[in-house]
């Protein structure tokens, strides 16, 4: 199928042929639309900076959606695109996981790469804790995606001593930071921008079962996006936005399931009913009482989660139990993002959303709806280029090895939607990324 940007060459050598007395000079950025692409700026977390396989690596950075985007927008007038690259003889920087093989059920055993890595070291923030940090990066970057950060964090200026992420960026040393996240992003000239902030504000409850993190605030996330779009947008720079994806229906929460660990453990044991697990006893966001029962297909239990436990002898006010199979000795909350903690975070990722729709629609950005987009890779996969594609861990093809970041091929589809709704609000033809060039979890 011909892109846009093709059938505008067509039309040109037309016009030429027509007008043959005149010489036409060829304008590369005429099919920009309304928009200037001449410094792109990615703003985002993990995702933007292209983490993949649990860490931050050489490759996966080069595989980043953004640096997809620029290298289409060069076509029509895009300019240089930098990253804050880790170096070719600490590519494996903060180091990931491998996959070496499948166990004899079929599940997949992974490895961490240890080697190559550019860890400068470990530094005690007070009133904190340790901070890992990272070999400095000091050239020009254009990509400003930190993996752990939240919207939350952007005015912040203690966060440059609190992420070694951030910190590499930044000239001073890990507790001498005092630039907050959102004035270091637009401390240069730039006319356009991309913005996918805001999935750690939900993900960290997510991923700990609402033990490890909180969510934040509505109202508080509504204020701080609203400073963010008015500071990107100052200067008259144009830009596309990207809704938050449910987290509960990537493969971090749907490979180890209630029913295969029931099944597993019948499989030596058909006595054995159900699997109990600790979990919230409504949906009420400020109510933090847990209770036993048993787990059902609508709870979700972590990938992480160590299966050995199941079964295993624990102590507890009636005795020594089996653990996970006893009400007793529940598998704890922090395995488990149940049915109620599945409704809050909906909740909170439909409000967030309704923000970043309100708030991108009332500046004139444009707006790449990433939660319909999961929803749907969810709901029956996608059909890509000829590839079949959903969001089973591994053999789907679009997430890595942490079930939550994507593969390269699951960053190039991503960026076809940046594209798609960048090309649809400027009236742009950047062309589409050929996902076919880029690959999914690597096999050993």
């Amino acid at each position: 199928m011909k892109s846009q940007h093709t059938l505008y060459i067509s039309g040109f050598i037309a016009a030429a042929l027509m007008f043959s007395s005149c010489k036409p000079k060829f304008d590369e950025k005429s099919s920009a639309g309304s928009a200037d692409f001449s410094r792109y700026i990615s703003v985002g977390n993990s995702l933007t900076a292209g983490y993949a396989d649990g860490g931050l690596y050489r490759a996966g950075q080069e595989n980043s959606y953004p640096s997809m985007i620029a290298a289409q927008m060069k076509s029509i007038g895009g300019g240089a695109f930098n990253q804050p690259l880790f170096s070719t003889d600490q590519a494996n920087g903060s180091g990931y996981l491998k996959l070496t093989g499948f166990d004899k059920n079929g599940l997949p055993v992974t490895a961490p790469v240890t080697t190559g890595l550019a860890v400068r070291g470990i530094v005690n923030i007070p009133g904190y804790g340790n901070v890992t940090t990272y070999t400095k990066y000091s050239g020009d970057i254009d990509n400003y995606g930190v993996p752990g950060i939240k919207l939350l964090h952007i005015t912040s200026t203690a966060y440059g001593n609190l992420n070694g992420y951030f910190e590499r960026m930044l000239p001073g040393e890990a507790g001498t930071n005092t630039t907050a996240y959102l004035d270091f992003v637009t401390a240069k000239p730039f006319t356009f921008f991309s913005n996918w902030l805001g999935n750690n504000d939900v993900l960290g409850y997510a991923t700990t079962g609402g033990a490890g993190d909180v969510l934040t605030d509505k109202a508080t996330f509504a204020a701080l996006y609203q400073s963010l779009i008015t500071k990107l947008t100052a200067n008259g720079a144009k830009g596309v936005c990207a809704t938050i994806p449910d987290v509960s229906a990537i493969p971090y929460f749907n490979t180890v399931t209630p029913a295969l660990v029931l099944a597993t453990v019948q499989a030596s044991n058909a006595t054995v009913k159900a699997i109990y697990i600790s979990a919230k006893v409504n949906a009420n966001a400020s109510d933090n009482t847990y209770a036993a029962r048993a787990a059902t297909s609508s709870d979700h239990l972590i990938l992480t989660f160590p299966t050995s436990l199941i079964g295993s002898t624990v102590s507890s006010p009636v005795g020594n139990v089996p653990y996970g199979l006893t009400p007793y000795a529940p598998i704890e909350n922090k395995y488990v993002l149940d049915s109620s903690e599945v409704v809050i975070t909906r909740d909170y990722i439909t409000s967030y959303n309704n923000t970043i729709e309100s708030v991108a629609g009332a500046a004139g950005l444009a707006v790449a709806d990433m939660n319909a987009y999961l929803n749907k890779i969810a709901a029956g996969g996608i059909l890509e280029n000829g590839m079949s594609l959903n969001a089973a861990y591994i053999s789907g093809g679009l997430f890595s090895l942490d079930g939550v970041h994507l593969t390269p091929r699951g960053y190039a589809v991503v960026a076809n939607e940046f594209i798609k709704a960048i090309n649809q609000k400027y009236n742009a033809s950047i062309p589409l990324v050929n996902t076919s060039a880029y690959g999914g979890v690597k096999f050993p």
